[in-house]
């Protein structure tokens, strides 16, 4: 695989890149980069956890620079995210990577004062990375001017362009010049949601860099089948009875979230739950929270978590199967990043027999069914996956503690922790390379970060 320095970016990106800790590409970021250097429309699927980030971050900061103008700044470049934590993570990548470059990006979200966003954009901005409705909001303030956007990114692509958020990005693009640069990163496309990105880009290229709706291999999949009401005190089992440190729940609605981390914390496992009603401070403290290890269950919808990036999280569970089964992809894509292992439980009740056959559908796999102690339940089998096994012991290596070591690239042993990062590739001490990673929080690879240790052991990007 080439070196950065041999997809055409320029030295100061480069040197930004080598000051985490990298210097071989992600495929997506080999991939994405130079199409984006030469102007071209793309819409590219990768599997979450590869590189996304850096993948139009690196290619567009090159391109505002070579485009860069006299006089006052204005913004130039948009990136439009559906939550305000993938706001934050986008944010930092770019500062981080622009670290030597002379550009300014300011970030707009909601669940905060609207005040500092307005005075930041006053200072002047080349880039700005924003939630959809806040950037309206301030535009119809004429806060913020995009008249003159060269580059556009829409990231969480199929999210952005799916039916609750449409109305909100056709009004964002009627404020765009009609002559721009138009970038799509996801993790998941369905068809549907193809067809109409491909009717807003101009002969763009199209890159599929893992099997499309596909889950990283190193996740390790697994389906209990548990009565609904029963729900609640079969998780509290799994994480009490396994020892689960870190581990990251999925419910479809916000209520359900609050009641769950409720009952959690009742029983004596320290819980919070994050989703689009909280306020940002308190979604802040919760993921804070969680990272330190202060918080051992965060429940969260699945808006509220697109943006949640921690390395070495060992456990998903999917206390509600999505409505949407593209969400299962992103769910658990979660864990099982930068090549270590990791595991995603679904608690399936009998009434979710529809969802789980529309997801194995979309992944092409029938997903293992294990009896749990105590709370199985009756769910009929549709076909070779439905087929009860002998899963792994909650307590057990992989599905228990989350303590065993990753095997892929992008782990090793060191002296650090750490939550999130990008960038390139390097080796560790186990002589394996570790694939690069998004500067800021998402990405494919890991490296020896500033910060303490995470429980496993193991050393990760930030």
């Amino acid at each position: 695989m080439s070196a950065f320095q041999d997809l055409g970016l320029m030295a100061e990106l480069v040197r930004a890149v080598a000051d985490e800790g990298y210097a071989t590409p992600t495929p997506v970021q080999a991939r994405a980069i130079p199409t984006v250097l030469e102007g071209r429309d793309l819409m590219a699927a990768a599997q979450t956890g590869t590189g996304k980030t850096a993948g139009f971050t690196l290619p567009m900061l090159q391109r505002l620079m070579a485009t860069r103008p006299e006089g006052r700044r204005h913004v130039r470049a948009l990136v439009v995210v559906p939550t305000r934590e993938l706001c934050a993570q986008v944010a930092e990548s770019v500062r981080t990577y622009g670290a030597h470059l002379p550009l300014r990006a300011v970030t707009i979200f909601g669940g905060v004062g609207m005040q500092p966003q307005v005075k930041a954009l006053q200072r002047g901005a080349d880039i700005v990375i924003a939630t959809p409705g806040r950037l309206l909001d301030l535009a119809g303030q004429r806060a913020v001017d995009l008249s003159r956007v060269e580059i556009l990114v829409l990231d969480e692509a199929d999210r952005m362009l799916d039916m609750g958020f449409i109305h909100d990005i056709k009004r964002v693009l009627a404020l765009l010049p009609k002559r721009r640069q138009n970038l799509l990163f996801s993790a998941t496309f369905a068809p549907e949601i193809r067809a109409l990105a491909r009717s807003m880009l101009q002969d763009p290229a199209q890159i599929d860099v893992a099997p499309r709706n596909s889950a990283a291999e190193t996740v390790r999949q697994l389906v209990y089948p548990v009565e609904a009401s029963r729900k609640s005190a079969a998780l509290a089992h799994l994480v009490r009875e396994g020892n689960w440190y870190q581990c990251l729940v999925f419910t479809r609605t916000k209520h359900g979230a609050n009641r769950l981390a409720q009952k959690l914390d009742k029983a004596g496992l320290e819980a919070e739950a994050i989703h689009g009603n909280k306020s940002q401070n308190a979604r802040t403290r919760a993921l804070e929270g969680f990272k330190s290890g202060r918080v051992r269950v965060l429940v969260a919808t699945d808006i509220a978590a697109r943006g949640i990036d921690i390395d070495g999280l060992p456990h998903v569970v999917n206390f509600d199967l999505p409505h949407v089964p593209e969400d299962y992809v992103h769910r658990i894509g979660r864990t099982g990043r930068a090549g270590a292992e990791g595991e995603a439980v679904s608690l399936v009740s009998p009434e979710e027999r529809k969802q789980l056959r529309a997801i194995e559908k979309l992944i092409a796999r029938d997903l293992p069914r294990s009896q749990l102690d105590g709370f199985a339940a009756d769910l009929p089998a549709d076909g070779p996956g439905d087929r009860a096994h002998q899963g792994p012991r909650p307590g057990g290596r992989g599905l228990g503690g989350g303590r065993g070591r990753g095997q892929g690239a992008g782990q090793r042993r060191g002296q650090g922790g750490g939550d999130r990062g990008q960038g390139g590739q390097r080796r560790g001490r186990s002589g394996a390379a570790a694939q690069p990673r998004d500067a800021g929080h998402a990405g494919g690879g890991s490296r020896r970060r500033r910060g303490g240790r995470n429980r496993s052991g193991t050393a990760q990007a930030s």
